[in-house]
């Protein structure tokens, strides 16, 4: 059975911060086919880390935190511990019980299949079991899921904030953990990264599943902090993608688009403000100098979208880095 060959040894990290509520809940749930548990105490100020040293399943780790690192702080060192443990699949659990361990196997398939190289829940895929997400995050949900969409480069993916995933360990060490959010933004950001490398990611159908508790990401928060940043990702993508990498039809696409758009709307605006100030009515010819680049401007940034969803990665990294390090271990340097 593959999920016995050590060589794809599962492990799972668990970020804990207040977590003795519902700790003890969540790792008597993992299933046994699990090689690692490692659980990272992020300076929780309550009774997590006792309530975790009271376990006597030997395959869980507890790692503290001198100072709170946030989640995404958290999840890199479980990412470090878990590949010194000799994790192959390593699968990010939240603390809270809202993450079903029966899906677990759902995320780590693809992987194993040389399908993906990332995988994410997702609890948008089927209507009915979207009535036990509250309202206002299922719009926050949609519209960050657009804009993380646009940044990332992964237009096949939704649920961006889902923190369910898995991820071969062998990608690991080609993210620059330097980019990655040490907060909330994290899971975004890791999409951004993991875009960067071309990795592949697929969603995985995981329901929601809330007990009633209040989420830590606020809302609020998210509309106001996540936009700018993922601004920010889709600027630096562009730019190393079709411009640094690569010149290629987008590339192309993208400097006449902006460049008709630019002329048509200064163009416009100008004769429009010589208009308002002259009372004089702009000829038909002038008008159209002024809407016909804006048309085939717009048109050609839509195509670079098209083009853009094109691009998506389609080739797993990690079946090849797998293939290296048997022959690496094979034959030696």
């Amino acid at each position: 059975m593959i999920l016995s060959d050590p060589f794809h040894a599962i492990g799972v990290i668990i970020p804990a911060f207040r977590a003795e509520k519902h700790i003890l809940k969540v790792l008597a749930g993992i299933p046994r086919f699990v090689s690692f548990i490692i659980v990272v105490d992020d300076c929780s100020p309550d009774h997590t880390a006792e309530l975790v040293e009271t376990c006597l399943d030997s395959r869980i780790y507890l790692v503290s935190h001198g100072k709170n690192q946030g989640v995404g702080g958290a999840v890199i060192t479980g990412y470090t511990k878990a590949v010194e443990l000799g994790a192959k699949i390593i699968v990010k659990m939240d603390s809270d019980d809202q993450m079903d361990p029966a899906y677990l196997i759902h995320l780590i398939v693809p992987i194993l299949m040389n399908q993906a190289d990332y995988t994410k829940g997702n609890r948008f895929l089927h209507a009915d079991e979207l009535k036990s997400m509250p309202l206002i995050r299922r719009i926050g949900n949609a519209a960050l899921s657009f804009l993380t969409k646009a940044a990332s480069g992964y237009w096949n993916i939704f649920d961006p904030t889902n923190g369910y995933t898995a991820i071969h360990a062998s990608i690991i060490p080609l993210l620059d953990t330097d980019r990655l959010h040490s907060r909330f933004f994290f899971e975004s950001s890791m999409l951004m990264e993991l875009g960067m490398i071309r990795a592949v990611v697929q969603d995985v159908h995981i329901p929601a599943r809330y007990r009633n508790e209040v989420s830590s990401l606020s809302e609020w928060k998210a509309l106001f902090e996540f936009p700018p940043r993922l601004l920010a990702g889709f600027l630096h993508r562009l730019l190393i993608q079709y411009f640094v990498r690569d010149f290629g039809v987008f590339s192309l696409l993208l400097i006449l688009g902006l460049g008709f758009s630019a002329f048509g709307l200064l163009f416009g605006l100008y004769h429009w403000y010589y208009s308002s100030i002259t009372r004089m009515i702009a000829s038909t010819g002038t008008v159209m100098i002024a809407v016909l680049p804006l048309i085939l401007g717009w048109q050609l940034l839509i195509q670079c979208i098209t083009v853009d969803m094109q691009n998506i990665p389609q080739e797993p990294l990690h079946d090849g880095i797998d293939v290296l390090e048997k022959l690496y271990q094979k034959f030696g340097e």
